[in-house]
């Protein structure tokens, strides 16, 4: 059993070969099949290792056949090092015989993955006539939000801020030459962008208790995509936001320790996404009813993306072997793999 492994190279000429938009909607279906046999799976939350900088997470799920890990970091203060904040990898094995058969990067995948997970949960969440969005937040994930919006689910105006007016000036050249037709607006302040905003999506990096998103900011029938909040003392919103709003989550024993409902009460009420998508429980409920979506991203999600690059890999001829296992002549004999080496060494020096 070999191991295929895919680069940043591979995923971004699977992109140009299918087209953005194209490979959002089959991410999107990937995941809606995942989420609606959500009971098939063995999850935890994920695993993190946290320091003063950032978070460097283990993100694991299994079902019968196959098992899938994700490797992230998140240091907010990577940028002025030049460095990503968010890197990452995934493995996929086979739960049989426990062989590796995928390493892939995750790093452009995790944007992929998470601007998809935001549509799969707005398709339920938010109003069907939505039409305008606020971004709030505009770093390394925000064109990923906005054209997966634009292209999926029909948003025609993206209002951008950020502290940083530098990252604004990069989404908007960014979006500007991505999709033209889409209108984006500049805002001076988080408060000028929500009004009026249909959805609200908060992608924010600093490892903080923040409130970006404050009661008098809320309108009725917002639909609120909190997708920043992502590890314990991380967060977007006011107490008050998540408390008047229905609260819709992936997976909650992860999400009431890394997302907004981190500041809840215990028992604060919340639906797990994959209810919604089998009908075990409803969504939005009415047009004024104001819907969060409490994102803290989840390993079902990259096992979905794994097995979208597989296979599109596949279909392309991408990928090469990753010689990480020993092709061992006698399974029994792993002590003989470093024996031979010297032996190869000497050959090959004569």
């Amino acid at each position: 059993m070999t191991m295929t492994q895919l680069t940043t190279q591979d995923l971004t000429q699977i992109v140009a070969t299918h087209g953005l938009p194209t490979l959002l909607g089959r991410l999107v279906d990937y995941l809606e099949a995942d989420f609606r046999r959500w009971e098939d799976f063995d999850k935890s939350p994920r695993s993190a290792a946290h320091s003063p900088g950032g978070v460097i997470e283990l993100m694991p799920v299994a079902d019968t056949k196959e098992y899938s890990f994700k490797y992230v970091n998140g240091h907010p203060g990577n940028t002025k090092l030049g460095l990503s904040t968010v890197v990452a990898f995934g493995v996929l094995a086979d739960v049989d015989t426990g062989m590796p058969t995928l390493i892939s990067e995750l790093t452009l995948t995790t944007a992929l993955r998470t601007a998809a997970t935001s549509v799969m949960a707005a398709k339920l969440l938010a109003r069907k006539d939505s039409r305008t969005m606020a971004l709030i937040g505009n770093g390394a994930q925000s064109e990923f939000q906005a054209l997966a919006f634009h292209h999926l689910l029909g948003i025609q105006e993206v209002r951008v801020y950020d502290v940083d007016p530098a990252a604004t000036d990069k989404l908007v050249r960014n979006l500007a030459a991505a999709a033209p037709e889409l209108r984006v607006v500049r805002s001076t302040g988080v408060a000028q962008a929500v009004r009026g905003a249909d959805i609200v999506t908060t992608v924010t990096a600093d490892k903080a208790n923040a409130d970006i998103l404050t009661p008098e900011m809320i309108e009725p029938g917002m639909h609120l995509n909190a997708v920043g909040g992502d590890c314990p003392g991380k967060t977007e919103l006011a107490t008050e936001v998540v408390a008047n709003a229905s609260v819709f989550v992936e997976f909650e024993p992860q999400s009431r320790i890394e997302g907004e409902v981190q500041q809840m009460p215990a028992n604060s009420p919340v639906t797990e996404l994959w209810r919604v998508l089998t009908m075990q429980a409803a969504g939005r409920r009415n047009i004024a009813e104001v819907t969060l979506f409490d994102s803290v991203g989840f390993a079902l999600e990259d096992y979905s993306a794994l097995r979208l690059v597989r296979d599109c890999a596949k279909e392309m001829g991408l990928g090469r072997e990753a010689s990480l296992i020993p092709a061992l002549a006698d399974p029994k004999n792993l002590f003989g793999e470093l024996a031979a080496a010297p032996q190869a060494a000497r050959k090959q020096a004569a």
